[in-house]
């Protein structure tokens, strides 16, 4: 089934963003929804290849709106996140299908208040390896840079004149790749995203071994 079924529907539902609308094209919507889960299960499949993982959630288009200002009742996309074998493996992967605006991302978007002190730990221990990793051509060429929200200022405890201190400030570790609506209806798609995603792996290897051991290079994960 093809992915252009879900992008059309989500160009008519940006404009029929109500509940009366989505009602009366349920229909649209569930072809919609399963060519989507086609797509996303082609690229599940494809990254079992390369990496290890628990499950595949595809996220539901009903908005959460109690605290919103934003009243429109269904988003205006299709996401779906590929959830790694834990504790061992960290770090997640994100799909999302949206007409303008399709793009895949991963990394660690909220970091545990423990597994965000001992990555800042590390890079004020040695943040050459780390920026090695970030700054190599095949990550950069998929990738570009390193984003992700960041303090003002140094961290409590940390030397705000630390070389590594723009590392250390980030307080999300995320990269993003954006798709054009002609790439994601492209023969062969589900398999350019699996291969863009494998560039990723030498961050995800550096970060697990760093969230799975202490400063000294103790695993912390019990047999």
């Amino acid at each position: 089934m093809s992915i252009t079924v879900a992008l059309d529907f989500l160009k008519k539902l940006e404009k029929n963003n109500n509940r009366e609308w989505f009602a009366d094209n349920k229909p649209e919507y569930d072809q919609a929804l399963k060519s989507v889960k086609v797509l996303f299960n082609a690229v599940y499949s494809n990254i079992q290849a390369h990496d290890e993982f628990e499950k595949l959630k595809v996220f539901r288009i009903y908005r959460d709106v109690r605290f919103s200002k934003n009243k429109q009742p269904y988003k205006n996309n299709f996401g779906a996140a590929f959830h790694r074998v834990k504790p061992r493996l960290r770090g997640g992967y994100y799909m999302q299908i949206q007409p303008g605006n399709n793009f895949i991302a991963t990394g660690f978007w909220s970091p545990e208040k423990e597994d965000l002190l001992r990555i800042r730990k590390e890079f004020e221990m040695d943040d050459q390896e780390i920026r090695s990793i970030i700054n190599d051509h095949p990550l950069q060429s998929v990738w570009g840079a390193l984003e992700g929200e960041e303090l003002k200022t140094a961290p409590r405890d940390f030397d705000k004149t630390h070389p590594a201190i723009d590392l250390i400030k980030k307080k999300q570790f995320i990269f993003t790749k954006q798709y054009t609506d002609a790439e994601v209806i492209a023969e062969g798609f589900a398999q350019k995203v699996s291969d863009d995603f494998k560039t990723i792996r030498p961050f995800f290897d550096y970060m697990s071994d760093v969230l799975t051991t202490d400063l000294n290079g103790v695993s912390l994960i019990k047999d």
